[in-house]
């Protein structure tokens, strides 16, 4: 019996499931901030193809992701009202260093800070945890959850026929995207 068993194994090993789900991660994250004349852009931002099983894993991963980023988005604000504008090692910014400001900014930074580090520790890449507390924060700040959706294609992997889905985060630039070439031959 598997009361109280969660999760799937997915025929690999703790460590190599880890693995995998880290780097399907960032490469969904990744994929949201694209420069499209790069040679290796993705055709669709924000979305990614994989089999149906591996996305509803790798869903709660990434949806945690967003949550701390998030979280830490009000508490940025407030960090950056605190802050100085002077340019760093000046006079002006001696003297904030050593006074109560730079305390009270500190404190409020702090939060902020932990949440991205908890964030690197599940990504290991900076530029994936730059584009989560920037662009993927502020896109799902009034959102309570449910920050991406499985879309199951019906066009199955070639070679062992695995059932494939999309793995996508939701939302108006999404939405607006053209339907994958799969889904097109689908319908058809």
């Amino acid at each position: 019996m598997r009361h109280r068993v969660r999760g799937r194994i997915l025929g690999r090993t703790s460590s190599h499931r880890k693995a995998m789900f880290r780097n399907m991660a960032v490469s969904l994250i990744r994929s949201v901030r694209v420069d499209p004349d790069d040679l290796g852009a993705p055709k669709f931002p924000g979305r990614i193809t994989t089999t149906t099983a591996k996305a509803k894993e790798l869903r709660p991963f990434v949806e945690k992701l967003v949550t701390m980023a998030r979280k830490a988005l009000p508490l940025q604000r407030e960090a950056d009202e605190l802050a100085t504008s002077a340019e760093k090692n000046s006079a002006e910014w001696r003297q904030w260093r050593e006074s109560d400001k730079w305390n009270e900014w500190n404190q409020a930074q702090a939060p902020v800070l932990a949440l991205r580090r908890r964030a690197f520790s599940m990504l290991r890449d900076n530029e994936a945890v730059d584009v989560l507390f920037t662009d993927i924060a502020e896109r799902f700040e009034d959102r309570p959850g449910g920050y991406t959706r499985i879309l199951k294609l019906a066009m199955p992997r070639l070679g062992d026929a695995g059932p494939r889905a999309i793995l996508e985060f939701v939302g108006e630039s999404v939405s607006a995207t053209p339907v994958a070439p799969e889904l097109e031959s689908a319908n058809t």
